[in-house]
């Protein structure tokens, strides 16, 4: 069977082309990254570098001003060609939408919660960050399908122990 007579029937339907969609896509990676970029500069640091050194602004303005040049590229290739066939990706499943909106939720609350800093309950202080790494591990891992308990938990507490100890306890960027 060739690939038109797959294409022409009922089996398997590739997503239409959207020229609107590419641009859309575009334009929303630009704001994302020129909003990642502002934040880059204000992150706090325990110590400014003297010049010609590498401080904790460094590596995340690199990866903002990098992703805002690719989110540019991907602009201006939207607006100036016609919209690339998308035959090999799939039509949206069922339950796609939800498991994004779902996401999306699911980080909305980690920032919020990862916000607090730390929290003071009993008497002690506690850091906010490994919870609420914990929880988005989980959370996003439930919603992606993820069903065996004890990896799940092996995998969210390694990881989050992983990020706690590298970033916060050796290079000392506060979480």
């Amino acid at each position: 069977m060739s690939s038109s007579e797959v294409a022409d029937s009922d089996e398997y339907q590739g997503a239409t082309p959207s020229r609107g969609l590419e641009i859309a896509f575009a334009v929303v990676a630009l704001a994302v990254t020129a909003g990642y970029l502002a934040l880059t500069t204000q992150i706090s640091l325990r110590r400014e570098a003297a010049p010609g050194q590498i401080d904790a602004r460094f590596w995340p303005m690199v990866l903002a001003v990098t992703g805002i040049v690719v989110a540019i590229v991907l602009l201006v290739i939207a607006i100036t060609r016609p919209a690339a066939g998308r035959e090999d990706i799939e039509r949206i499943q069922p339950g796609g939408v939800v498991r994004v909106v779902t996401t999306l939720v699911i980080s909305i609350a980690f920032i919020a919660l990862w916000s607090l800093g730390s929290v003071i309950l009993f008497g002690y202080r506690i850091e906010v960050f490994p919870i609420a790494a914990a929880l988005l591990m989980a959370g996003l891992m439930l919603v992606y399908g993820h069903r065996r308990w004890l990896s799940l938990i092996i995998y969210t507490a390694s990881i989050t122990a992983f990020i706690y100890v590298v970033f916060g306890m050796l290079l000392r960027i506060p979480l």
